[in-house]
């Protein structure tokens, strides 16, 4: 009798444990977690509850004080916190799938090729496509539509330059676009050769170009936003920023979230047009769990590669050419003034060190009085000794590191041996500002995060080019690359309170990680694998 009474009160008390235990979604055990948690930086253990990081800590604490729904065992493998791209083109790289893909591409006849081989399938009535770059080729020079003419007479085609500053076309698409040897357009250039239209555009003219391209359908819209997704998802990417978007897109993109068919969360920069920017003046900061609208994407200059980028002395391999600003100097200060009055962040691309010199310049004088504005430059690709002399913690530099590891082989002919030292310089804006967010500006660049991973700690390309990494004083550590695409990628969203981190009150979304990142050897980065996605705790890959 004593024996069943002993059996009795043991089984009563572990009955009252379990119901003393709080009861969760997911205990995630064995696991090799960064957390970028700077209180709490290593862990084998969360928990989470309703979306969000319940508690992070050792395997054994966590199952004594929780009873889970689902217990997942990673046995070892690495965990980070969900990846942010905090400069791509989401909406555009889901289209480029609807699209002529011309990255790669090793020569002028292979990119003509490729469209032949494209419309033979596709059948289409006007040809688009992005990622040709004359400096991958054996002649690195501007193609011209010669060819282009003699293959399509009489369909329209409009291929984009890789890093979308400049276009080829052919006459056809030149006359529906009424663009003619006189045609004039500021902020870009409309190449000639020999008195001729070369079918080559820069920046600002391919407007006149996209304005007659036909607009994508609704249908065409939702494919190519759930095509990006999947794509992001593969690579561990949560949240992307993509720079540049209308307000249809958007509230495109805001009614798919809502209905659960688009999951990723978003960081939406509203590109500068003057009907766009009054729109969102009026309506004022939008924000949801997945979708951040509270900033403008402007242009100052253009590329680099194309020779737009806008520089303070000649390029070094184009006599008296300085490139172009695509917004003329006083319109840029005009919205900066506008814009400071109201709670949106100002979002510029600058390239060259002349367009860097104008945005950071006028960040400074119309922040001066304003704290914590975040305010981004975008690429910050050259800058000057007297630039960097002036960069604070009130502005924020959106970096790619694998522009450096792409533009290694031919920037210091553009720039020359002493400007190009103040190039890519990631670790220099890091020391001047404090934080550094990384993105990879696909797809001008492969979506890949960790190519991004490897471009900013290795400085090398994925042929381990070259052997002692590009001008690597400029390398991050791994550490600060890792916060780079998490913690201060939120922080550059004004979300470093709903993400970026592993952290108690924070989105459950991570990356389990087929090795570790952050101790694989170096060469072996950009060959990582996801193994598992998750987005506020549940699996999305």
């Amino acid at each position: 009798m004593k024996k069943l009474s002993v059996l009795f009160v043991i089984a009563l008390s572990v009955i009252s444990c379990q119901e003393d235990k709080e009861k969760v979604d997911l205990l995630v055990i064995n696991a090799n977690v960064y957390t970028v948690d700077d209180v709490y930086p290593k862990a084998q253990a969360f928990v989470i509850k309703e979306g969000k990081f319940l508690d992070v800590g050792s395997n054994d604490e966590l199952l004594n004080e929780y009873e889970a729904n689902d217990t997942l065992d990673v046995k070892g493998k690495t965990i980070v916190p969900g990846l942010i791209d905090a400069h791509c083109h989401f909406y555009g790289l889901g289209l480029q799938q609807q699209k002529v893909d011309l990255v790669g591409t090793k020569s002028y006849k292979e990119v003509l090729d490729r469209i032949v081989e494209f419309q033979k399938e596709k059948n289409v009535s006007f040809v688009t496509g992005r990622g040709w770059d004359q400096n991958d080729w054996e002649v690195k020079e501007f193609p011209t539509k010669e060819k282009l003419d003699s293959l399509f007479p009489d369909i329209p085609v409009a291929i984009t330059r890789v890093d979308g500053h400049a276009m080829i076309v052919n006459q056809k698409a030149l006359d529906l676009a009424k663009i003619t040897k006189d045609t004039k357009v500021e902020g870009g250039e409309i190449l000639h050769k020999e008195g001729k239209l070369t079918g080559v555009l820069i920046d600002n003219p391919m407007e006149l170009i996209r304005s007659i391209i036909p607009q994508p359908t609704i249908k065409e819209q939702i494919q190519a936003l759930k095509d990006a997704e999947v794509i992001n998802f593969s690579y561990g990417l949560t949240t992307v920023d993509d720079a540049g978007l209308s307000p249809d897109v958007i509230t495109l993109i805001d009614s798919l979230q809502k209905a659960n068919e688009l999951n990723i969360r978003m960081y939406a920069m509203v590109s500068n047009v003057p009907e766009y920017v009054d729109y969102y003046l009026e309506k004022g900061v939008y924000k949801t769990d997945k979708l951040n609208v509270s900033s403008f994407k402007v242009y100052a200059d253009g590329a680099l590669g194309s020779r737009g980028a806008t520089l303070k002395k000649p390029y070094s391999d184009k006599e008296n050419h300085h490139g172009a600003m695509v917004i003329g100097n006083t319109d840029f200060i005009t919205l900066a003034k506008r814009l400071a009055k109201s709670p949106f962040q100002m979002n510029t691309h600058a390239i060259g060190d002349s367009a860097n010199a104008v945005v950071i310049r006028t960040y400074n004088e119309v922040l001066q009085d304003k704290l914590d504005r975040r305010w981004r430059v975008e690429h910050a690709q050259v800058v000057a000794p007297e630039e960097f002399d002036i960069l604070n913690d009130n502005l924020i530099m959106s970096v790619q590191p694998t522009h450096a590891t792409s533009d290694m082989y031919w920037a210091d002919e553009r720039l020359g041996e002493n400007r190009i030292k103040g190039a890519y310089a990631y670790k220099k804006l890091l020391e001047k500002t404090g934080k550094v967010a990384l993105g990879t500006d696909y797809p001008v660049e492969h979506v890949s995060p960790f190519y991004t991973f490897y471009a900013a700690v290795a400085r090398k390309d994925l042929e381990q080019y070259p052997e002692g990494g590009f001008q690597k004083e400029n390398a991050l550590t791994r550490e600060e690359t890792l916060k780079g695409m998490t913690i201060w990628a939120a922080y550059s969203n004004f979300e470093e309170n709903q993400k970026g981190s592993i952290s108690v009150g924070k989105f459950a979304d991570f990356v389990i990680l087929e090795d570790n990142i952050m101790e694989v050897e170096e060469d072996e980065i950009p060959n990582i694998k996801v193994k598992t996605t998750y987005l506020g705790g549940k699996k999305v890959y």
